[in-house]
């Protein structure tokens, strides 16, 4: 594989078509500044009633064969906000949104965010234990929630541990029937009579309030609810709008991501907002009718995770993938082995790689358009040596962190600074963990990103892993990103999860990987020789596992644990169709685990 090994000042240059952007984007800041009505407080509602002044009669919302403009949304929104706060909320309330992508979830969000409250967003897939600890989390005071998913609501209602007031908003896709076991209102029709004039409490709201709550994806927990204050949203709104992202008032920004998460919210929507361009919606990604969607709204920008690209490359070819106006693709994990055939496939002049969390205080963005990185770092950052075992950072004789050097993968961390703060969670107690004290110097505090990356040279970075997601077998850390991306390579393999499972009596985790197949099939006996031209004998998996299914978050995170979990014994899988495969020691290819296999691997009769 050609992988970037240092990036050097010249290939900024080379590459970076958009060089000039940064400068035009801080004309364009320093124009929104000048305008003082909108300086008066860098909060949400403000900025979208100073894009409303600007841009009123400009399509803000594509969704199916609706335009909305802006003005058409903003006073829909005062109208929400209005009625919001006649039924006695305000300030510093929590009001929980519950509801799949459509321009409603946007209007109900920024009505929310207009009278000084909160809107946490709630992922629209949680059911039963999960979305009853998510609305308990964050102390909510009432919920909007969809039609589409009014069911999932209607389970848990009598388990919830207050009463509070639950506003439905209709949906003509939907046929939910309510059974009156939770009390609800139509606040689409009850908010229709409502003023729609700009509140004036959207000027009072201070931007060190909290606008939103954004839940982390829970892959390996219940999730948490991370804190994005007005500033950030402020921050994240000029800065990729006019800074980074290069969108222009004539763009349209398609988003077939769920706004309910960090990537889908903040790369399209407030992306535009600050120039007056576009977002196409999607409820949910559908890798076959993606081109359609893009050619019929007319996209020249879409929003990715990196998932997202190997799903589309895996679709046939068709006509429509090159028949776009598309110029250029923004998100994160795209892997640096399908980069090049991405952009070449679907001729996208640029692929704006860029990293961050909703919780954290580390960004980077390739600004200068670099092949297989995830962008400049902005900000003060270190990446440093990390036991593998343990997860967390070695340190040497003075007890002081070890960075690495360039090409060297280690921890991710940033630093906290009144600049670069880490707003933490609305559960105060899982701060704690994610702060690491004295790392260089005494006193000095830095973000623990999690995430294991590589500096390439002139501040670029490359993702390689997540710290969990690294595992020690044969006295050698593997990394499952690694092993997924040359399984995924190897004919009839849908998608791939790596991971490590233990077996009896051997040291380490031994690597197992759960494949989801295409209809032509997976030929095993030839997947070892395969992998063995690939991968370094301790990293090719030992066992195989086929999924029917794999399950997934909504921005497709693996949700390894219940696979570790069952790991390789057969009575353990919930769709008894799914099968196990083992190389066994000495063996030249995999082969199906019975019971007197099985058997024998729990005796330790094979030396793994």
């Amino acid at each position: 594989m050609d992988l970037i090994n240092n990036i050097k000042f010249s290939d900024v240059l080379r590459n970076g078509s958009n060089a000039l952007q940064p400068i035009k984007g801080l004309r364009n800041i320093a124009g929104y500044i000048a305008d003082k009505d909108a300086r008066k407080s860098l909060n949400y509602p403000l900025l979208v009633e100073h894009a409303t002044k600007k841009y009123g009669n400009r399509v803000a919302i594509k969704y199916q064969d609706q335009q909305i403009t802006y003005r058409e949304f903003n006073q829909r929104a005062n109208q929400v906000a209005h009625f919001l706060s006649r039924q006695g909320l305000g300030e510093g309330d929590v009001i929980a949104l519950f509801m799949e992508n459509r321009p409603e979830y946007l209007i109900y969000m920024t009505a929310i965010s207009k009278i000084g409250a909160v809107a946490a967003l709630i992922n629209n897939s949680q059911r039963h234990k999960v979305l009853i600890h998510s609305l308990t989390l964050v102390d909510a005071k009432a919920i909007v929630v969809g039609e589409e998913v009014a069911e999932a609501l209607q389970e848990v209602w009598q388990d919830l541990t207050q009463a509070y007031p639950a506003f439905l908003v209709p949906d003509t896709d939907a046929k939910w029937s309510n059974s009156n076991v939770m009390p609800i209102c139509n606040i689409h029709e009850e908010s229709s009579d409502y003023p729609n004039y700009n509140l004036a409490v959207t000027s009072r709201i201070s931007n060190e309030a909290p606008c939103l709550y954004i839940y982390t994806s829970g892959t390996t927990g219940l999730p948490k609810a991370s804190i994005q204050k007005h500033r950030k949203i402020g921050v994240i709104t000029l800065g990729l709008g006019m800074l980074l992202s290069s969108v222009r008032k004539e763009d349209t920004v398609y988003n077939c991501l769920p706004l309910y998460h960090a990537t889908g919210l903040f790369f399209s929507w407030f992306a535009v907002i600050a120039n007056g361009a576009s977002i196409a919606i999607r409820k949910r990604f559908s890798a076959s009718e993606f081109w359609s969607d893009i050619n019929k709204h007319n996209a020249t920008i879409f929003v990715y995770i990196g998932e997202l690209c190997r799903y589309l490359l895996n679709q046939p070819q068709r006509p429509e993938e090159r028949q776009h106006k598309l110029r250029l693709a923004t998100g994160n994990g795209l892997r640096p082995d399908l980069w090049d055939e991405f952009k070449s496939r679907f001729q996208i002049k640029e692929i704006r790689e860029f990293y961050g969390s909703s919780e954290g205080n580390v960004v980077c963005y390739n600004l200068f358009n670099q092949r297989q990185t995830m962008g400049m770092a902005l900000g003060a950052y270190a990446i440093v040596k990390v036991d593998t075992e343990t997860e967390q950072p070695i340190r040497d004789n003075n007890g002081h962190l070890i960075k690495t050097e360039v090409g060297e993968p280690g921890l991710l961390l940033g630093k906290i600074t009144k600049a670069t703060p880490f707003e933490g969670y609305t559960d105060q107690s899982k701060n704690e963990s994610k702060i690491i004290q004295n790392a260089f110097d005494d006193g000095d505090a830095w973000f623990n990103s999690g995430d294991i990356v590589k500096n390439l040279g002139f501040r670029h970075l490359q993702f390689v892993d997540r710290t969990g997601d690294t595992y020690r077998w044969k006295g050698e850390n593997v990394s499952t990103g690694e092993v997924e991306m040359f399984v995924n390579q190897f004919p009839g393999v849908e998608e791939a999860i790596a991971y490590g499972v233990e077996i009896p009596n051997t040291n380490g985790r031994a690597g197992m990987v759960a494949i989801r197949e295409q209809e032509s099939g997976v030929d095993y006996k030839n997947l070892y020789q395969f992998l063995k031209n690939e991968l370094p004998q301790y990293a090719i998996p030992v066992f195989v596992r086929t999924l029917s299914s794999i399950d997934a978050t909504g921005t497709f995170k693996y949700q390894r644990t219940s696979l570790k979990k069952e790991a390789f014994k057969q009575p353990e899988f919930d769709n008894k169709n799914d099968k196990v495969y083992v190389l066994l020691p000495g063996s030249n290819s995999y082969e199906p685990v019975d019971e007197e296999i099985l058997g024998k691997i729990e005796e330790s009769q094979y030396k793994f």
